[in-house]
């Protein structure tokens, strides 16, 4: 099941279990359950086994990983708030969802407070009597396994550290999370539903209760309940929109009593913030934005918006091989696709206006305009359209002599030496 299409209640858990803190409380009461399970494991062996340990031997290990824990799960916080500063300030702001979710991070936070709760747990007990002679020695086994976890995920963590939230690793987690969401639309555009028509007069618009962006349309939902009270549904507010007075989350066609409307208001995820998971223009969004600020006067980094432009064209090369399914299984919601030019204009109009005077950045975009235009020769106009446009806003920035380097450059890309096939309208 794909990202697009899952329901409200899968949905729900995947989110959550992206929490950072969901991740340390879970690990936390699994180690405070390993600590104190040590006492009741002992009668259910089948054989007695213990080691000749020192007085308080077990005692002082648990201290010891108590401070060395603490101080580690202070660090790791404290990188991992920096990493996402850093890249609030040298990406864009919306990548921070994307290394908040980090599993790696995650799980070297949560395994340093579980260990960190796991000692404090066996020092308490200790000093309560709580375990026996074989007792003491499984909690001792158990310590030591719990160094060895520890040791490990420091490692990783350390190792991880040298990319967490550098330009690269963002530029890498955007693209990611950009493809995801663009393969499936681009499989299933209208999410399974018939595509949008011109919604009927009589048709009863239905209302947000409160202002947000739409990150999730249960169409199932909108489905059985279409069924349900024979009812058509038009799905007005798509993910990514915001739903407000202007523009209502859908219209019903049918009897839309007050259980039906507060039905599909149920159907409709809203939040202050845009999310990936349904929303094919936001990842391409985040990537222009990379770009756009890396070519701002106070940057000046023309690499970096290069380094955009040629993900932008993996993610859409990706996106352009996927065989479309255009198998209708929500008969009674109709859903308005994106269409590919607003997906073209958002990823590469702002890098062809805030990088008309850098010819690097110029050539760089022709190149990769005239590529998705190979790829995919049915819908070759639209890239078309981006790299006569881009050219167009090169007139009054690029000198003469890059100019003509430019439509060379240009003319070379597009397969066509012996004359402009994107000449600038005069």
């Amino acid at each position: 099941m794909s990202l697009a299409t899952r329901s409200p209640l899968a949905s729900f858990f995947l989110r959550l279990g992206r929490q950072v803190w969901v991740r340390a409380a879970i690990f936390t009461l699994i180690a405070i359950a390993v600590a104190l399970a040590a006492r009741f494991i002992g009668p259910l062996l089948p054989f007695t086994f213990g080691f000749d340990l020192a007085d308080d031997s077990v005692g002082s290990l648990l201290q010891i990983i108590a401070t060395a824990m603490l101080t580690a799960s202070t660090f790791s916080v404290t990188a991992m708030v920096t990493a996402f500063s850093s890249a609030t300030t040298t990406a864009t702001p919306r990548s921070t969802q994307l290394l908040i979710a980090d599993p790696t991070s995650q799980n070297a936070v949560s395994t340093f407070v579980g260990a960190f709760a796991y000692s404090l747990v066996g020092i308490v007990a200790l000093s309560t009597g709580y375990y026996g002679s074989q007792g003491r020695t499984i909690l001792f086994v158990s310590t030591l396994v719990i160094i060895a976890i520890v040791v490990v995920t420091l490692l990783r963590w350390i190792s991880h550290l040298a990319t967490f939230g550098r330009m690269a690793d963002v530029i890498d987690r955007v693209e990611n999370a950009a493809t995801t969401s663009l393969e499936a639309y681009a499989h299933s555009p209208a999410l399974g539903a018939r595509p949008a028509i011109d919604v009927p007069a009589d048709a009863t618009a239905i209302h947000a209760e409160r202002v947000g962006y739409v990150t999730h349309v249960d169409v199932a939902g909108l489905q059985r309940l279409a069924q349900q009270h024979e009812v058509d549904i038009h799905v007005r507010a798509t993910p990514g929109r915001i739903a407000d007075a202007r523009v209502p989350l859908a219209a019903v066609v049918g009897d839309a009593d007050d259980d039906v409307s507060e039905a599909v208001r149920r159907a409709f995820r809203i939040e202050h913030h845009r999310t990936y998971e349904q929303d094919p223009r936001f990842g391409v969004i985040a990537l222009t934005e990379i770009g756009s600020r890396a070519l701002s006067s106070a940057t000046n980094d023309p690499g970096t918006a290069i380094e955009v432009i040629a993900s932008l064209q993996r993610v859409f090369t990706r996106a352009l091989a996927v065989d479309r399914d255009d198998e209708v299984m929500h008969d009674r919601v109709f859903f308005p696709p994106v269409r590919l030019s607003d997906l073209v204009d958002d990823a590469f109009r702002p890098l062809a206006r805030d990088g008309a005077d850098s010819i690097e950045v110029q050539v760089r975009l022709q190149k990769c305009l005239a590529s998705l235009a190979a790829s995919s020769p049915s819908r070759a106009e639209v890239f078309q359209d981006a790299a006569r446009s881009a050219l167009e806003r090169t007139r009054r920035t690029l000198p003469r002599r890059d100019r003509a380097t430019l439509h060379d450059a240009a003319r070379t890309a597009w397969g066509q030496p012996s004359r402009r096939p994107l000449r600038l309208r005069r």
